[in-house]
């Protein structure tokens, strides 16, 4: 019961954040492509795609990645090694929010600029909103999006799985540095130590 109710909570909360992340997204993605030109469009549109597949790799590292090798660099008093740890004990919801959040909301957004930017080029090209030109621009670049997310997230994937001590560990020197400079906390510490310090009691 209580793992349904902390379940639950967590659907609500993330639920929350992406409504607000969306929202945020969408209105600075708006302010940017507004007045700029097809060709620059087109460039913000592959920045959020990589965006939606660097987060996609990180949360794929995180559910792949051991936390013994962590608790060894964490020993040796290693920046960001405790954050690393922290991100493996909580991979299911870390990568939830990289991968369903994150990914998601590039996916929606690069969407939404990619028909953009096929206004953007039919205009500059005098083309009619129902014109068959129009109507392959759109295809076209729609496929190459769409061809550039899913190859770009298979290969972070095969690198996630590969490699996912390093990333994860660089994520964690990141989390370190954001904690010690901006006073940034991701993380909380984890309860399982705090039960374990009560039972030996």
């Amino acid at each position: 019961m209580k793992t349904l109710q902390k379940s639950v909570r967590w659907s609500i909360g993330i639920a929350v954040i992406t409504l607000v992340l969306a929202a945020i997204f969408s209105v600075i993605s708006t302010f940017i492509l507004s007045g700029v030109t097809w060709a620059i469009g087109m460039v913000i549109v592959f920045i959020i795609v990589f965006l939606g597949v660097f987060f996609d790799t990180i949360g794929v590292a995180a559910t792949a990645a051991d936390e013994k090798p962590f608790h060894a660099m964490a020993s040796e008093r290693l920046g960001g090694a405790r954050h690393a740890v922290l991100i493996t004990r909580n991979a299911d919801k870390f990568a939830n929010f990289c991968n369903d959040v994150i990914g998601d909301i590039s996916g929606i957004i690069s969407g939404t600029a990619s028909a953009y930017v096929v206004l953007q080029l039919s205009l500059q090209l005098g083309y009619s909103d129902t014109s068959y030109q129009q109507f392959a621009i759109s295809i076209l670049f729609t496929s190459v999006v769409a061809a550039l997310t899913v190859g770009g997230k298979a290969l972070g994937k095969t690198l996630a799985i590969h490699y996912s001590t390093q990333i994860i560990f660089q994520v964690g020197r990141l989390l370190h540095l954001l904690e010690a400079k901006f006073k940034i906390k991701i993380f909380s510490p984890n309860g399982k130590k705090k039960k374990d310090k009560l039972t030996r009691k």
